[in-house]
């Protein structure tokens, strides 16, 4: 009898063993959320504004206050002058999830463009930093376009812009570089986290769980310009991952959380 008990605790002990190690593996190969910003600084990141050298932060765009990347114009002289900006993290990304906090504040700089109304982005799939043209308005890349309600009406947040791409939609090549998710508005300057799953060819937009947009085959658009350049240096047209990068287009804004889970491959 003893025999038998001893037995059945050792099966037991290395039932709860072999548990414990499939759960590990199970979460190696899905991964577990890591924080890409630090909440002090911008450590691991890399400002690009139109106009200027990568890494050079002009008029302090970019900066971490109160634990929150903020997005401000206080010294651009009052005026914005299409210097539209990315914050590149270092490290380029294939098959993840990604989760970013994000909320809208303060005004737009007068001569921003009418759309940039409480407009921002999240840029995956793109092209890396140093491969930005000095003058280049956006990296070729898929935009998770973020936006803020203007106080009355519908406008939805979480869509897409393709800047320098095209992606699939519904079987066919969807040109057109915009395209609306059905997402609720979100007025006023509450916070609102979006996360974006890229895996393989597809990339779904999700907040609060539900799915707002779905697409697939992101690719370099081959009539771009930007986007010729990188087919010529060697770049494949398909992507299937890149850099991402946190944008500024004259609406002050803030990010909160930026994480990412890997998934496998």
């Amino acid at each position: 009898m003893q025999k038998i008990k001893a037995f059945v605790a050792v099966l037991m002990f290395l039932t709860f063993v072999m548990s414990g190690f499939a759960a590990d593996e199970a979460k190696k190969a899905e991964g577990d959320w890591i924080s890409l910003f630090n909440g002090k600084d911008l450590t691991g990141w890399i400002p690009k504004v139109k106009g200027y050298p990568a890494g050079e932060n002009f008029g302090n765009t970019f900066h971490v206050e109160d634990g929150v990347i903020k997005v401000r114009y206080d010294q651009y002289g009052g005026k914005f002058n299409n210097r539209f900006g990315h914050l590149f993290y270092n490290k380029p990304f294939s098959n993840y999830i990604i989760r970013v906090e994000y909320r809208f504040v303060d005004e737009q700089l007068p001569d921003g463009p009418g759309w940039a109304f409480r407009n921002s982005g999240i840029m995956i799939h793109g092209q890396s930093v140093e491969s930005m043209g000095n003058d280049q308005d956006f990296p070729a890349s898929i935009e998770v376009q973020l936006l803020g309600g203007k106080g009355t009406g519908n406008r939805t947040t979480g869509n897409l812009c393709s800047p320098g791409t095209h992606v699939v939609v519904d079987g066919k090549l969807y040109t057109p570089h915009g395209l609306s998710s059905k997402s609720k508005t979100y007025h006023g300057d509450q916070w609102v986290t979006i996360e974006v799953e890229a895996k393989g060819n597809k990339i779904t937009h999700r907040i609060d769980g539900e799915e707002i947009l779905s697409y697939t085959d992101p690719q370099l658009d081959q009539n771009d310009g930007s986007a010729k350049k990188l087919i010529a240096a060697g770049l494949p047209i398909m992507l299937t991952g890149g850099s991402i990068s946190l944008q500024s287009e004259s609406h002050p804004c803030e990010f909160r959380k930026v994480e990412i889970k890997k998934l496998a491959d």
